[in-house]
């Protein structure tokens, strides 16, 4: 179990920060199951109760420096997630995305600049599922990689090509 005060990742929701760990009383909630109560980082007015024994979302403690920076490290190294066929490939990304695993957000991230690339020298703009998965998968990595380092979101693509190029 959590503690108060801890971040964890919770499913496609992201960061979240628990607030309180309780029961609630809203209708048609078991009045005895506790609940943690999150709040999703750069969401000041949001909260989710999440039951403290869900096994249907996944959720886990945040990354932590040595690992975000053995992720940073590893980079070059992570496998793309290239599917040929598009409708696989939706499903391929909203399985990654669904896993809560930074190493399947970075795939995803390489897999689609790559093929970001592509289309471009080929004159054609990015798909729009690409750019939602894209977008997606940056801002969850981005997010949680940023809470760890200390590093403002909006600035870590650009701390993760300097470590690289080192």
């Amino acid at each position: 179990m959590f503690e108060i005060g801890e971040y964890i990742v919770y499913g496609v929701k992201g960061v979240c920060r628990i607030e309180d760990i309780t029961h609630i009383d809203i209708s048609g909630a078991d009045k005895d199951r506790l609940y943690y109560v999150l709040a999703p980082v750069g969401d000041g007015s949001g909260r989710i109760y999440a039951p403290t024994d869900n096994q249907k979302i996944t959720m886990r403690k945040v990354i932590s420096r040595e690992e975000a920076d053995q992720l940073i490290e590893d980079m070059p190294k992570i496998e793309q997630l290239w599917v040929p066929d598009d409708r696989q490939r939706e499903a391929k990304y909203k399985e990654a995305m669904n896993t809560c695993d930074y190493r399947a957000w970075v795939s995803i991230v390489k897999t689609l600049y790559i093929r970001k690339q592509e289309r471009t020298a080929q004159g054609k703009k990015i798909t729009a599922l690409d750019e939602r998965y894209m977008r997606t998968a940056e801002n969850e990595l981005y997010s949680e990689l940023s809470l760890t380092l200390g590093i403002p979101k909006d600035e870590m693509e650009q701390y993760i090509r300097e470590r690289l190029t080192q």
